[in-house]
């Protein structure tokens, strides 16, 4: 498994293992302690496994915590993902960089998202399932999300929407977010 940071997202990483194939199919480890340490992570911080499943056009996000914000490792385990990463962190130096990934259960790749960045994919294939390993319990009362289609974040989504959820429609813009963070 080899580790690559991310440059537009500071303390962002790709996590790419090597699948074996064979005429079974395949087998990869999508997770190793020793490589997730070796980037300064801590490997025992993830306290939560979640996956979901969307079709082809589903968009979910741009979610984020409140707070002490969310890390987590983001992973298409089946189909393929157009997947988002907006960096929120007002003291990054990469603040409002953005990093696009086409994730994939051929590949297996997984994306680090630092706490306070915004994070938000759309499904690319009829069936994509997402895993997430997440630093902290979920606590819906720190929800945050912001507008997918925000022209100040102007993500070229690459298929039209077909679906997201209510919250999701009804999120309001990158400005109006900061703005409440910051007051």
């Amino acid at each position: 498994m080899k580790a690559t940071q991310v440059p537009e997202i500071a303390g962002a990483y790709l996590f790419e293992p090597t699948p074996h194939s064979d005429e079974r199919g395949f087998f990869c480890r999508t997770f190793d302690a020793e490589v997730v340490r070796s980037v300064g992570l801590d490997p025992a911080a993830f306290v939560q496994d979640s996956v979901s499943r969307s079709v082809r056009g589903v968009l979910r996000g741009l979610h984020l915590r409140s707070g002490a914000g969310e890390a987590k490792l983001v992973r298409c385990s089946y189909g393929e993902i157009f997947d988002v990463v907006v960096d929120l962190r007002a003291d990054s130096p990469t603040y409002l960089g953005r990093a696009f990934f086409e994730l994939s259960g051929r590949t297996q790749a997984t994306v680090y998202v630092p706490a306070g960045c915004a994070h938000g994919f759309q499904s690319l294939t009829q069936t994509s399932d997402v895993s997430y390993r997440i630093d902290r319990p979920h606590d819906p009362a720190e929800d945050v999300t912001i507008a997918f289609d925000d022209p100040e974040l102007a993500i070229p989504w690459p298929l039209p929407v077909t679906s997201t959820s209510a919250r999701d429609r009804g999120a309001p813009s990158l400005a109006e977010v900061l703005k409440h963070r910051e007051g």
